[in-house]
């Protein structure tokens, strides 16, 4: 299976974006000799299992548009295994009875998600998810930010149905040369996720201004979607968030157990 079927489980491989762009991406390699192994960014299994042990959910869930399906460029010296797919590796490799399910889809918006991905999402029973969709919808003709934040708040309401616990992050400021035009829609989409997630208690991973984003490593051969090295740092980021929440959420030690 791929990242574009309309459900998934298990961990897959993603929908890059094909051999020429592979090609280009081996052709950008190798400048400073960063590798998934010396990221700082990034995190190895055995950190991640430790780091998710703490964590509550076991029935993890992702849906969206291709964000959330994992579509992008290879890296050399970076595993072909997108963000999400990534996330549920480790909770599986910290509690082996967790399951995992992704449907999301490339070029997706809120409406199809709600009319494609929701049925499964349900019946699967999650207790998290992941939510990542809505930049598709602001390049529909008519639409506004108002309307794009009003129908993501809708998806998270029936998602939030389910009693599962919701994530979201932000998109990252990647916006320079031909996509700078782009920048303050986007940046004002930001504010609108963070709303989103304010007004439903979700769990949010800010990536607008992380220090990752304007390596040249961070954004594939499209400019739109991340390479697989990019997915790596999302990983990392998503799970150090999960593991703090977590670690607010337990009850407070009993006076004198250390």
């Amino acid at each position: 299976m791929t990242a574009e079927t309309s459900a998934r489980t298990g961990i897959s491989e993603p929908a890059g974006t094909g051999i020429a762009a592979h090609a280009e991406t081996v052709g950008r390699t190798g400048i400073s000799g960063r590798t998934e192994a010396n990221d700082p960014f990034t995190l190895t299994d055995s950190a991640a299992h430790a780091m998710l042990r703490a964590v509550p959910w076991r029935r993890f869930a992702v849906i969206g548009d291709s964000t959330a399906a994992g579509t992008g460029d290879p890296w050399p010296g970076y595993d072909t295994v997108p963000w999400a797919d990534r996330v549920a590796r480790w909770l599986i490799g910290a509690h082996p009875r967790a399951d995992y399910l992704n449907t999301g889809r490339k070029g997706a918006v809120i409406a199809d998600v709600h009319a494609r991905q929701l049925a499964d999402l349900i019946a699967f029973r999650p207790d998290l998810v992941h939510i990542s969709c809505g930049g598709n919808d602001l390049f529909l003709r008519g639409t506004d930010l108002a309307t794009v934040e009003s129908e993501l708040d809708g998806l998270c309401d029936a998602v939030a149905a389910t009693g599962a616990r919701l994530s979201l992050f932000t998109l990252a400021d990647s916006f320079t040369g031909q996509m700078a035009p782009l920048r303050p829609l986007f940046a004002d989409f930001a504010e609108a996720v963070r709303r989103v997630a304010l007004r439903h208690e979700a769990i949010l991973t800010e990536f607008w201004d992380h220090p990752a984003r304007l390596r040249a490593d961070w954004l594939s051969a499209d400019r739109i979607h991340l390479t697989m090295a990019g997915h790596a740092v999302v990983a990392a980021e998503v799970a150090k968030t999960l593991a703090r929440h977590a670690a607010r959420q337990l009850p407070p030690e009993p006076a004198g157990e250390h």
